[in-house]
């Protein structure tokens, strides 16, 4: 199985994101990551799913998203091709840390630090999904308290 990325243009209407997500656990699909955000138009909004599947698969797939009424085009991202990237936020406990090494971490990946309080900061990191996944493992030492991701979003590039 391939990782894939789907960008669908939907219409800005209740329960749509319901029936896709349906239509892909209906056919056994598991959704690895999805954003939702929108659109210039403001009747429209930009789906972006990662999910697995075979060639054969994804492409069933595509033909039964693409017979949704409020689905205005479906589009497979050839990622070789594309620019793709996730934001993390993550928030790290500072009682006992080491604030050199979590800094020098930090720089090597670009990481920006957005608060810092007594007990804990919150670093800020946007970047293809293997280079947060990079940032984590370095930081496996540290307390983390919390961690959010938005999920990939992702966009072909010409």
């Amino acid at each position: 199985m391939k990782r894939r990325i789907l960008v669908l243009i939907v219409e800005n209407n209740p329960s749509v994101l319901t029936r896709i997500t349906l239509l892909f656990g209906q056919r056994g699909f598991n959704i690895a990551s999805l954003t939702v955000s929108p659109t210039c138009a403001s009747d429209l909004s930009r789906i972006t799913i990662v999910t697995y599947a075979d060639k054969d698969l994804i492409t069933q797939v595509i033909k039964q998203t693409s017979k949704l009424v409020e689905v205005q085009t479906v589009e497979l991202l050839d990622e070789d091709n594309a620019i793709e990237k996730d934001l993390l936020l993550l928030k790290i406990g500072t009682k006992n840390y080491d604030e050199r090494k979590f800094c020098d971490i930090s720089n090597v990946y670009n990481a920006k630090i957005l608060d810092l309080s007594p007990k804990s900061l919150i670093a800020e990191l946007c970047a293809v999904p293997q280079v947060i996944e990079s940032y984590l493992a370095e930081l496996k030492g540290f307390e983390i308290l919390e961690l959010s991701r938005t999920g990939i979003t992702a966009m072909q590039r010409g």
